[in-house]
């Protein structure tokens, strides 16, 4: 599996890790859930070069995940602006959020505490069931392939009729029986 090619591959996490998976798209699309929204205000919080930075930001905006807004027409500047599609990376940036606030903070403790706005409490996040609710393990979690899997060649062979199938297993007990009586 070639790097350019991860947003072709029949899996859903190797096609999301060729849209956000190197460290500056991910720190990008931190300081985005932060609020950053300019050029400048990128390059200062992480002190990436202006060529990289542009290079990431192009393939976020390519890429349906930022939209690229003008705010100043002389000389010519936009603001990058998470769109829905980016917005929904948010409990992906969560779940690692919180392994480093559960594996690799220092004495000092958590860098960032989250608050819900509705109840006013800081948080952890929690992934959780979307139909009975209750928290994913991932001792508790089963996979399958879905329609988009990958077709292999045994998988994509068409399945015998189960009569005949049937029929092959009846004949090949009758005969294995015959052949213990003629040897007994």
């Amino acid at each position: 599996m070639k790097w350019g090619e991860l947003e072709d591959e029949p899996c859903s996490m190797a096609r999301t890790i060729g849209v956000i998976g190197d460290r500056w798209t991910l720190l990008i699309l931190r300081e985005c859930f932060l609020r950053t929204r300019r050029f400048e205000g990128f390059q200062s919080s992480l002190g990436i070069t202006r060529h990289l930075l542009a290079e990431r930001l192009k393939k976020l905006v390519r890429q349906g995940v930022l939209r690229r807004i003008p705010y100043q027409d002389s000389p010519k500047r936009h603001e990058y602006i998470l769109t829905q599609k980016g917005l929904d990376l948010y409990p992906i940036m969560m779940a690692i959020v919180h392994w480093g606030d559960t594996h690799m903070v220092d004495i000092r403790g958590r860098p960032l505490l989250h608050q819900h706005r509705k109840c006013g409490k800081d948080f952890d996040p929690v992934m959780v069931c979307s139909e009975c609710g209750e928290p994913l393990l991932a001792k508790e979690v089963h996979t399958h392939p879905g329609p988009g899997a990958r077709r292999t060649p045994a998988s994509a062979a068409p399945e015998k009729p189960k009569a005949k199938t049937e029929a092959k297993a009846r004949t090949k007990a009758k005969t294995k029986a015959t052949t213990r009586r003629r040897a007994a």
